[in-house]
């Protein structure tokens, strides 16, 4: 059957950079709005603040503008022939500093103009008090105060106008030093970005695209070597994540191998048994009734009970296997009530051995899958009454404390041929029984207890009974406070 290998959508590369593209153009306009924004809030209220001082120094020009008028034949002036200006100082050097943008200008109280230019509004201040209007001339912004004072001409109106009003000019200064250097910035680095972009996420697509070109059958690592730096990191976990998706490959494939080989002989006996009743029958009328004997009949509930066992073994093995790297759905687990609940299960296999299986119990809590510490125990116990010599005893323990600071556990022991040190880790391997050992067995009991104790991150420890024979199986837990 040709390999078929996943074509990758042309345009998802693409998709994914300009993507990302767009998001960092957004990111970057509205950093760059937000200053912008608050440059021309800085420049309004700049613009502002020059603008209020520029009233003040017109204000505190109008009293030295009354000083400058004199009446040279003395007397009040009739018309504005008879009104002369000699500029103070101060006068002079506002408008040399703003020459053709300033003006000065004086009326009689009752609108008259004396001196002036023609665009100088009339001003008439009801009281001492200043008026500041704004008057375009010429296309500039004139600011004007007006103010009533008294002169060595009598009660006049003086007027002084400055064309350089700070808030006029603020627009043309935050388009020149805010709009368009971000406008310039913005289009540099979207260029530099688009550049960016391209250049930083290539080893990813190089990385996407020889992934998709896989065989999903090839799980092989990727050679760290073949890739930049900047994705190092991230091959790793892909190469971790293969090994581990690998491993359970294996681990089922070894089981179904295992399972069918394990399954072939109680199997073959059951059929051998019933072909032989079979080819019985075939001589026999229809209405014969076809005699077994006792031991037959015991023969086939045996096989039938030891077919039954182990398709249940291999189903606890295998669903302690699918759990073995998944640490949800757990629950507090109450190992005392647990060891109580086991051992009224095996009370009647116990008593048809003579066997004497006992309970010592403290309280004690874990965190686990109750149902897999349930088949644990089950195993242990099972396993513990199958190879203990009729007349034996079969010892159910747990605690909590003395396994280690906030260690819980439970023990299985007994008082049967044990098994020697030198064997210890190999019957925890599936299948695997010691030499010379008797008794129906499969070799599952220990290797599914110790892969249970795994996926709670522990295992069995083997040991001596206490009188130093016989087997003691202890599992440790961490403990949960009461």
């Amino acid at each position: 059957m040709p390999r078929v290998v996943p074509t990758p959508e042309p345009g998802a590369p693409r998709d994914l950079i300009g993507g990302l593209r767009r998001r960092l153009m957004v990111m970057l306009l509205a950093t760059i709005g937000a200053i912008g924004a608050a440059t021309v809030a800085f420049h309004y209220q700049g613009a502002g603040t020059a603008a209020l001082q520029q009233d003040q120094r017109l204000l505190r020009l109008v009293p030295m503008l009354a000083d400058s008028v004199v009446v040279p034949r003395g007397g009040a002036p009739t018309d504005g022939t008879d009104l002369t200006l000699l500029m103070a100082p101060p006068i002079q050097e506002f408008l040399a500093d703003r020459d053709g943008h300033t003006a000065v200008g004086v009326f009689s109280p009752q609108g008259e103009r004396l001196v002036g230019a023609d665009w100088l509004p009339v001003l008439l201040p009801t009281t001492e008090a200043p008026e500041f209007v704004s008057v375009v001339d010429a296309g500039v912004t004139h600011r004007v105060v007006a103010q009533r004072a008294v002169t060595e001409a009598g009660e006049l109106i003086l007027v002084l106008a400055d064309g350089s009003d700070a808030r006029q000019h603020w627009l043309r200064n935050v388009l020149l030093r805010v709009l368009l250097p971000n406008l310039a910035l913005f289009a540099v680095a979207a260029g530099v970005l688009g550049w960016g972009v391209t250049r930083a996420l290539q080893p990813l697509m190089d990385l996407r695209q020889a992934v998709e070109r896989r065989s999903p059958r090839d799980l092989s690592p990727i050679d760290e070597r073949q890739t930049p730096a900047e994705v190092r990191p991230l091959v790793n976990a892909l190469n971790r994540l293969f090994a581990r998706v690998n491993e359970q490959s294996d681990t089922q494939r070894r089981f179904v191998a295992d399972a069918a080989h394990q399954l072939r002989t109680p199997l073959a006996g059951l059929q051998a048994q019933v072909e032989a009743w079979a080819q019985a029958a075939r001589s026999m009328g229809a209405g014969d009734l076809l005699s077994l004997r006792a031991e037959q009949v015991l023969r086939l509930r045996d096989a039938t009970r030891n077919t039954t066992q182990l398709a249940n073994q291999l189903l606890a093995l295998s669903r302690a296997d699918a759990l073995r790297d998944d640490d949800t759905a757990r629950e507090t687990v109450d190992l005392a009530e647990l060891c109580e609940t086991v051992l009224a299960h095996f009370l009647d296999a116990a008593g048809a051995r003579r066997i004497d299986l006992g309970l010592e119990a403290a309280p004690a809590r874990v965190q686990g899958h109750a149902w897999l510490l349930r088949e644990l125990l089950i195993n242990l116990v099972d396993n513990a009454i199958k190879y203990t010599p009729v007349g034996g005893a079969v010892t159910l323990r747990c605690g909590q404390g003395d396994g280690g600071a906030g260690a819980a556990w439970i023990e299985v022991e007994d008082d049967g041929p044990g098994i020697a040190p030198a064997e210890r880790a190999r019957v925890l391997q599936r299948f695997y029984r010691v030499p010379g050992t008797g008794g129906s067995g499969h070799g599952l009991g220990l290797a599914i207890a110790d892969g249970i104790a795994r996926v709670h991150h522990t295992q069995l420890r083997l040991g001596s009974g206490a009188a130093g024979h016989g087997l003691c199986v202890r599992v440790v837990f961490d403990a949960v406070a009461h």
